[in-house]
């Protein structure tokens, strides 16, 4: 039998309130017993929530139960059923097996001289022993009342634990930029504020992308949610309502009682709301903590503006460096573009995490940036390189790393401009390092260099085919390249994967014809 909630909005009793009752499991092989157990918590309320009560004649089945809903709150557990100690080895299953260390255990037996208290105390992991005759409707429900409020409390001790240690983990990350840095972090504030205000797991956290100025204009993000409202019949209204809160400032007239709109601003703008249902009114202090949370989340989302602001320039700043780079060597036409492409790639094959991988390929771009100061007449010299335009024309890395050493955030583009002609023998120029010393992206971009140079068309050359280039590239390994990263570009070689970028490559090999 199952006590159901009633909606505030409709006053209709539904399954889908039912979440909001605690949960409590009779264990007992005597029918009658569970329904008397029924009638005398009947009418039984705490924290403004009723009780959904679970029933298994055996231990056996209470497994079955407890499988099903492992929100159980509390468990009123016979001792003796199918055999003498069922109800013990359920015990022990929940804490042992389950690991549920959450609900409440409360043994009661009609035999004690079974399972004498004191042994059953010291020797399980329970939360009361009773005695079937002593279990009056009050003393049922006293120590009902004492074992739920015990369950909410470490629930909301649980919330504040793992809501922490998120944002916890996350903090270190949140100026990175990485948007799961930042859909983590709103999850750990909501988890945070549920779990010290004690409200129901039914919020959501969500933001207006950009300034609207009609609520069917408006575009609405879920960052985070919980308690399963983002599936909600009601979750559409709501959406509409809370906009309604946070642009126009009205007060919202069909949401639930006790339900809370924090607006999010951005620069003093509008950027979104955290909206959460309680089941009891908020305190003062519950509203002073959501408000703080609220303004923790506005500070994220200018931080975040800050950072894609910083982002889009630093990224900017390498579309002008190598602009400037391309403009100089026009013999080069779009190979520094395929150059972050195959870079990126082939950085993501060796295990490099996306974002990560599209940072190589944008350093990448500038590795030929030190040709801004070669003569223009070695350059674009059509034949070999002789004597001291040789000596002029491998300084190129030097001469690129000094342009890129005055900023930090141009650390990585420096490495690559100074060490790209770095041999994995030590055998290269201009420090004759072996590469191995060098940074992964550098030794990729090594590879990806010398291999879009040989199916170019140069003053001096004609293009190679992409398979002969291949070929050179593999035969490099080892004294030339990183084996690693030879084995990992000849994956993606033979996969197909370089093949639109070799294809814009004899594009423009056959316009410069």
């Amino acid at each position: 039998m199952k006590k159901l909630v009633r909606d505030r909005d409709t006053g209709v009793a539904g399954a889908s309130t039912s979440r909001l009752a605690w949960k409590v499991l009779l264990v007992d092989d005597e029918p009658d017993v569970r329904a008397v157990t029924r009638l005398c918590l009947r009418d039984f309320v705490f924290a403004s929530r009723g009780l959904e009560i679970l029933e298994a004649g055996s231990a056996a089945e209470a497994r079955q139960v407890l499988a099903a809903h492992p929100d159980i709150a509390m468990a009123l557990i016979d001792v003796v059923m199918e055999t003498d100690d069922a109800g013990l080895k359920l015990v022990e299953y929940i804490r042992d097996e389950q690991r549920n260390a959450m609900i409440r255990l409360i043994i009661r037996t009609g035999q004690p001289g079974m399972a004498p208290e004191r042994w059953v105390i010291d020797h399980y992991d329970i939360d009361d022993y009773k005695d079937k005759s002593e279990l009056s409707a009050t003393r049922l429900y006293t120590t009902v009342r004492t074992a739920i409020k015990a369950f909410r409390d470490l629930q909301a001790i649980d919330l504040n634990r793992a809501g922490l240690a998120q944002l916890l983990r996350v903090a270190p990350e949140i100026y990175r930029l990485g948007d799961h840095s930042v859909a983590e972090f709103f999850q750990g504030v909501l988890t945070q504020v549920v779990g010290l205000c004690n409200l129901s797991e039914a919020g959501i956290l969500s933001t207006i992308d950009g300034l609207v100025a009609t609520i069917d204009e408006a575009d609405v993000t879920v960052q985070a949610a919980l308690g399963g409202i983002d599936n909600s019949p009601r979750f559409e209204e709501i959406k509409r309502q809370c906009l309604d809160v946070v642009l126009n400032r009205q007060e919202a007239e069909r949401l639930r009682n006790d339900s809370l709109v924090v607006p999010l601003t951005n620069e003093g703008a509008p950027a979104g709301y955290i909206y959460l249902e309680s089941t009891r009114p908020l305190s003062p202090e519950d509203m002073a903590l959501i408000r703080l949370m609220g303004q923790q989340c506005s500070s994220a989302f200018e931080n975040l503006r800050l950072h894609a602001d910083l982002r889009e320039s630093f990224g900017h700043a390498i579309d002008m460096l190598a602009e400037v780079a391309e403009f100089k060597d026009k013999t080069t036409g779009d190979h520094v573009a395929r150059i972050g492409e195959y870079t990126r790639l082939l950085a993501v094959e060796m295990g490099i995490p996306e974002d990560e991988a599209a940072v190589y390929g944008e350093a990448s771009r500038l590795h030929d940036v030190g040709k801004v100061g070669i003569a223009d007449d070695i350059l674009h010299k059509p034949g070999p390189l002789v004597g001291p335009e040789v000596d002029a024309i491998r300084s190129h890395p030097e001469i690129g790393a000094a342009v890129l050493g005055h900023d930090k955030s141009f650390d990585l583009a420096r490495e690559i401009a100074l060490g790209h002609h770095e041999r994995w023998d030590g055998k290269g120029y201009p420090r004759e390092m072996p590469s191995r010393l060098l940074p992964l992206a550098a030794r990729i971009v090594t590879v990806v260099d010398v291999f879009d140079a040989l199916v170019s068309v140069r003053p001096y050359k004609k293009s190679w085919t992409p398979d002969r280039a291949a070929q050179a590239i593999e035969q490099g390994a080892g004294s030339q390249f990183d084996p690693d990263v030879v084995q990992a570009f000849m994956a993606l070689y033979r996969r197909g994967v370089f093949a639109p970028l070799i294809q814009r490559c004899m594009m423009e090999a056959q316009v410069d014809r």
